[in-house]
């Protein structure tokens, strides 16, 4: 398997069957579409509804996303949790099932001091030897960490850390990441499509959006790499008009879309959630969502 985190690796939609279990069958469906669509790999994270998994599910999923990637390209897991044992368990099983990579973000419960951050994030390195994204998710959940906080642990753990710099505004703080790290660390954006143009601008490594605008994500990235800006533009507007509508809602906001889009798609057999929710698509944003997205699989075909 190629374990090169680069380009673009999307974070995988949780399907639920009727009982709220997993549907495993449906995920695996959706990683062999997301390769098949252009990804260069996968991820866990929070858009995966990783804060309503259980423990237990949160540890069997590494190897199960591992065994569906087929080798095709790299996993990363988010293991982010409220103590550092926590955190720990959730590398030991992510390195154990085959992932290319950890990600966390800090524990969300409480404020706390860079100290005892630094002591939360050299805690999971210790216990694994693959690298770490650090991803600071401040702009929808938790506090944003400082550039100089984040730089120093590239400094001392050099390219073991990798970043996902989701703090706002972005585009300031990928460059200034970039410039403390003297251009060396390895940055990915986050913000769903909506502000991608700017970061490959700034030197991302690659971008970690959701699967459910994958199509136009790839085509989109593949655009910025090829220097045709018409068709970068071209696609970027309606991914941009849909992620507007999706952070209305913060973090569920983007996890109902998925879901509402991925069954769309025939990749989901329903729209379960586990609850409770902070945000519902009403019937105008519905039909608003699905004319964008009618929209965009005209330009894919253009």
């Amino acid at each position: 398997m190629s374990r090169s985190i680069q380009g673009v690796l999307p974070v995988v939609h949780m399907p639920y069957n009727a009982d709220l279990s997993i549907d495993y069958g449906a995920l695996e469906t959706q990683v062999d579409w997301l390769f098949a669509t252009g990804a260069q790999g996968c991820c866990l994270a929070l858009v995966s509804d990783l804060l309503r998994l259980s423990a237990q599910e949160r540890l069997e999923l590494p190897a199960r996303l591992v065994g569906f990637a087929k080798g095709r390209g790299p996993v990363v897991i988010s293991v982010g949790a409220e103590s550092t044992q926590q955190a720990q368990a959730f590398a030991q099983a992510a390195q154990a099932g085959g992932a290319a990579a950890a990600m966390a973000i800090p524990p969300l419960s409480r404020a706390l001091s860079e100290a005892q951050l630094q002591a939360y994030f050299e805690g999971i390195l210790e216990a694994v030897e693959i690298p770490l994204i650090v991803q600071d998710a401040s702009s929808y959940v938790g506090r944003a960490m400082s550039i100089e906080f984040q730089a120093g642990l590239f400094q001392r753990h050099g390219q073991r850390i990798l970043f996902k710099p989701e703090a706002t505004p972005l585009g300031p703080c990928i460059s200034a990441l970039h410039a403390r790290t003297g251009g060396k660390a390895a940055l990915f954006e986050g913000s769903g499509g909506v502000l991608l143009i700017d970061s490959y601008r700034r030197g991302v490594r690659g971008t970690i959006p959701g699967v459910e605008l994958l199509d136009g994500t790839v085509a989109l990235w593949r655009a910025l790499e090829a220097g045709d800006e018409e068709r970068a533009y071209a696609l970027y507007y309606p991914i941009c008009a849909i992620v507007v509508l999706q952070m209305q809602g913060g973090l569920d906001g983007f996890i109902v879309t998925e879901r509402h889009l991925m069954q769309q798609r025939g990749l989901f057999k329903n729209q379960v959630h586990r609850g409770p929710l902070a945000f519902e698509l009403d019937t105008p944003t519905r039909a608003e969502i699905d004319r964008l997205f009618a929209r965009l699989q005209k330009v894919l075909h253009w």
